[in-house]
């Protein structure tokens, strides 16, 4: 679909980045931005910049930048044309349909069509013949007709072509059954089902759309769950299994489970506030989704090796949101589904005593620190205390900081000043950390060494400077951009990304449309986005735009008349002689 150009510029006119991201992200006003934590990595301290002025948003931290729709397109997964709807949806205005062809946006759909049809297909093979003895799986699992249905379960036969059959006969290509994940392609090109003999669960997203499935084998095969990998219409580490049920029930409260049956083993005992993650640990993307639906997380993952490790990193990935954080441990190492079941009729009211009880993380990562010691022992007591401290010490608050500090200074009979100063030791640890981390980050983007979208910059860094500082100008002064245009070909840019930038504003101002940030978003990915906003940050509005372009645009020339390395190499004796007396007239 293509967007005009007028609606985009009223689309910018309706839309306060502010606004839209304040939905996400509590910000606070810092001078003449608003800063918050990033939605996009775990941080203690706000690195995330908003400028309303401008326009844009900018991540120090992680390097996320770019406009209201970037912002949108990534924290919601969003493609370009699906940001702009949701955006213009915000602000009251519906997208102006055409005739032209949008093949991904065609491709999306007809993927979404073919999950629908998978899903409807799989349902009946679990009532057919075939499909018995996953529906006695089922069963014999506890789940209920009314459970079975609510969740769309299903059966994926052992014959490898049934379901791609299936499909083509309902008018789905091959190309968008394999694009689908639905199948797999032989070595001869021939599509043949992905998933056999398993049963199925339908992964829904919040629009209803069935975006992906997840297959349980029977038997001892691995591996024991198969998952939709990624597709055109599917993460797994941006979508949570049941969030589309579960939103609706969260009322503040959303309960975090590891797999498919515990979600659905607590909905059908009435915990329909319940979600999963698809297959992986938890991601950063899923904790700005369930911060989004809820102010409390109760995590409830195995009581297992491997679960309670799921459980300290889901902990490290969840705080830095600000939501709420309790643990819940189901006893004699159980999962949920296992401990409802084994109390029959009071397998709901048991759960609820101990989801009651549940208490939040740092009293559960204080006392699965401490069963590692005998605190008896002075030497283990000692070891405790200064692992405890610096535990303590990543708490962003300093009342619960105390709290801590002084329930253990208690427990233990040690003196609080002595705890706290060991406290406050790690607390300035921390901050050195901190700060040599962001100095680190800021030499490698001076240096261009850890620029992945200009590969070209380590090798040109005083060209590739001049360049952004040269794009920003134009951005920042519409005005001048169009005597830059005529004077520099873009032959003289030296890094092909940064080339590539200025070629679209060129073709912009040719057409006489805006080169702004917002202006230009729809022509590059959230990454480029991030580099362009990067450029406009590091190169302010000049004092005097005339005569910078002038010194930038010289900088150019002069830079891409220089030899490459690769040119030296090659370069016969008359080329670099007269390479060499160029630099001596320069030095003159």
């Amino acid at each position: 679909m293509a967007i005009t150009e007028e609606f985009k510029q009223e689309l910018k006119a309706r839309t306060d980045i502010a606004d839209v991201i304040s939905s996400y992200v509590q910000l606070k006003r810092s001078g003449r931005n608003l800063v918050g934590l990033c939605p996009f990595h775990n941080e203690r301290s706000p690195s995330f910049s908003v400028s309303r002025e401008n326009g844009f948003f900018y991540c120090f931290g992680c390097g996320a930048g770019g406009d209201a729709i970037t912002f949108i397109r990534k924290i919601e997964n969003l493609d370009y044309v699906d940001a702009v709807k949701l955006l213009a949806q915000r602000a009251g205005m519906t997208v102006p349909e055409d005739n032209e062809n949008d093949g991904m946006g065609n491709l999306k759909r007809r993927i979404c069509e073919a999950n629908r049809a998978a899903a409807r297909f799989y349902h009946r093979k679990l009532y057919s013949p075939e499909g018995k003895h996953a529906l006695e799986y089922l069963r014999g699992r506890g789940l209920t007709e009314k459970t079975i249905i609510h969740f769309g379960l299903g059966y994926s036969p052992k014959d490898r072509f049934e379901l791609v059959n299936y499909l083509k006969s309902k008018g789905f290509s091959n190309n968008e059954i394999i694009q689908a994940n639905l199948a797999n392609q032989s070595k001869r090109g021939y599509p043949f089902d992905r998933f056999s003999d398993r049963v199925m669960f339908p992964i829904i997203e919040l629009r209803g759309n069935v975006i992906g499935f997840g297959g349980r084998i029977m038997s001892d095969i691995k591996p024991k769950y198969l998952n939709t990998s990624d597709t055109p219409v599917f993460n797994k580490s941006r979508n949570l299994f049941a969030l589309q049920f579960a939103k609706n029930k969260a009322k503040g409260q959303l309960i975090l489970v590891e797999g498919y049956m515990d979600v659905i083993a607590l909905h059908q005992a009435g915990f329909e506030n319940t979600v999963a993650t698809l297959g992986t640990s938890l991601t950063q993307e899923q904790a700005m989704i369930i911060k989004r639906y809820c102010d409390e997380v109760v995590i409830c993952y195995d009581a297992d090796e491997a679960g309670q490790k799921a459980t300290q990193r889901a902990i490290g990935i969840l705080r830095p949101t600000g939501i709420n954080i309790r643990i819940l441990t189901v006893p004699s190492g159980k999962d949920p589904d296992e401990f409802i079941k084994s109390y029959g009729d009071q397998g709901s009211a048991r759960f609820r005593m101990l989801l009651e009880k549940s208490g939040n993380d740092t009293e559960y990562r204080l006392s699965k620190l401490r069963s590692n010691y005998n605190t008896g022992i002075p030497e283990q007591k000692v070891a405790f205390l200064t692992k405890a401290a610096a535990l303590i010490a990543e708490l962003d608050n300093p009342v619960e900081q105390d709290v801590y500090i002084s329930r253990l200074s208690k427990e233990l009979d040690v003196e609080k000043e002595s705890l706290k100063r060991l406290v406050n030791k790690n607390n300035r640890r921390n901050y050195r950390e901190m700060r040599k981390d962001e100095q680190f980050r800021a030499q490698a983007r001076m240096s261009g060494l850890n620029d992945r979208m200009n590969k070209d910059k380590q090798f040109n860094l005083k060209a590739a400077n001049a360049e952004e500082a040269l794009i920003a100008l134009m951005m920042n002064n519409p005005d001048i951009a169009q005597k830059v245009s005529q004077e520099l070909p873009s032959e003289k840019f030296v890094t092909q990304f940064n080339k590539n930038i200025y070629k679209v504003l060129l073709k912009r101002l040719e057409t006489g449309e805006e080169i702004s940030v917002s202006d230009v978003s729809g022509e590059f990915s959230e990454e480029e986005m991030a580099s362009i906003t990067r450029m406009m940050l590091s190169h302010p509005k000049e004092p005097d735009p005339v005569l910078a372009a002038e010194e930038y645009t010289q900088i150019l020339i002069e830079q891409s008349e220089r030899l490459t390395p690769e040119q030296a190499e090659t370069a016969d004796y008359d080329t670099i002689m007269e390479e060499l007396r160029k630099l001596r007239e320069k030095k003159k």
